[in-house]
């Protein structure tokens, strides 16, 4: 079993759960609220935590919503303190674990939690006083369980991302076992996922030498094994580089995302609720298409990942790939009107990913690639 130290400590391997009770000791967490989604629950996979938080005072909170509210967080926050808790132990995808950092914040900070998002200047307002989180991904997509963000629908509608290192998960465990029974579907959209932090990090213009080179051996982790992970579900090899090409993506995500990621948090937060793997996946084709002009040598290379030789066929590339995985072939059929266009391309003209894309985009810029992922 591998025990990883780097932005934080990875406990990964097949069984890693069972650590959970030391970690919960090590961390004093006496009273954990366990984060997830009735989902989980009814897959069975939190009754097979609870066996190894035997040792602990543990209340389950299942309320967490595909893209977490604001108003799921203060009924968790609520649950919370109903319950004495003293840490938080997440359980599930992306939105239990950006679920349970914003209840990290709420709990332990003043005001409403929409002061503490980043493009209001709230990521310095984080203090070192925010509750532990243990973060256990059930999916291999997100990689939240190693990153210092957090994104949560607050109440006026807009999707906005909450950043600190304090908000980094004491301890990720990594268990690929927990994901052997999640669906298809939603293998290949929270893989995807994972595939777009890895090409948008290693696209960003930042200088991150390190984080270039974890997020390209992520990248062709994933796309040599997505395929088969959604296949062949109980396939522990597939799961196991599925799983790592999550977390090396959140890992080299620390350096900036991009156009992919400005535009799905802006239409995560339209009525549909879209899923946001499911989006990066879709958005995914012309935005790289779009950065080549800015990025050439290392479009090729991810080009290369792909078996194919430049941008244009890239784009042709992911297309195919989300088809044969099946995963819709554009907004349309997610249910997403260009009439909503508009509003989209204001968020995502605000949103932190935004400024760290390779090649700045203008609001005409993301209205085209819009149109053309419909």
């Amino acid at each position: 079993m591998a025990v990883i130290n780097y932005i934080t400590q990875v406990i990964f391997d097949f069984g890693a759960a069972a650590t959970v009770t030391a970690e919960c000791e090590r961390l004093g967490i006496r009273r954990p609220l366990l984060v997830t989604d009735r989902g989980i629950v009814a897959a069975g996979i939190v009754d097979r935590v609870l066996p190894h938080l035997a040792h602990v005072a543990v209340r389950v909170f299942d309320g967490t919503p595909s893209n977490p509210t604001e108003a799921a967080v203060m009924q968790a926050a609520h649950a919370l303190r109903e319950h004495g808790g003293d840490g938080l132990v997440a359980v599930g995808g992306g939105s239990s674990i950006d679920l349970a950092k914003a209840v990290a914040i709420v709990a332990t900070h003043p005001g409403s939690l929409v002061d503490y998002a980043t493009i209001h200047g709230g990521s310095s307002r984080i203090g070192a006083g925010v509750l532990p989180v243990i973060a256990m991904p059930t999916t291999a997509g997100t990689g939240s369980e190693v990153a210092r963000g957090a994104i949560v629908v607050v109440a006026d509608g807009r999707k906005l991302g909450f950043h600190s290192w304090h908000l980094v998960p004491r301890v990720a465990i990594c268990d690929p076992d927990l994901t052997l029974d999640l669906p298809p579907r939603l293998t290949a959209a929270t893989g995807m996922d994972a595939i777009a932090h890895c090409i948008e990090t290693y696209l960003s213009k930042a200088v991150n030498p390190p984080a270039d080179a974890i997020a390209y051996d992520g990248l062709l982790r994933g796309v040599a094994h997505i395929e088969r992970a959604v296949i062949d579900g109980h396939s522990r090899e597939a799961r196991w580089h599925m799983m790592s090409a999550s977390m090396q993506g959140a890992m080299a995500f620390q350096k900036g995302l991009g156009a992919v990621h400005s535009l799905s948090h802006a239409l995560g937060g339209l009525p549909v609720n879209p899923h946001h793997g499911t989006l990066n996946a879709v958005l995914l084709p012309e935005v790289v298409r779009f950065n080549e002009a800015e990025v050439p040598q290392k479009v090729a290379a991810v080009a290369r990942a792909f078996g194919v030789e430049n941008g244009a066929q890239l784009a042709g590339a992911i297309r195919e790939l989300n088809r044969r995985i099946g995963l819709p072939p554009g907004l349309a059929a997610m249910d997403i009107a260009p009439e909503s266009y508009g509003t989209v391309v204001e968020h995502a003209l605000k949103d932190h990913c935004h400024a760290t894309n390779p090649r700045l985009a203008s609001a005409t810029d993301y209205l085209a690639i819009l149109h053309a992922s419909s």
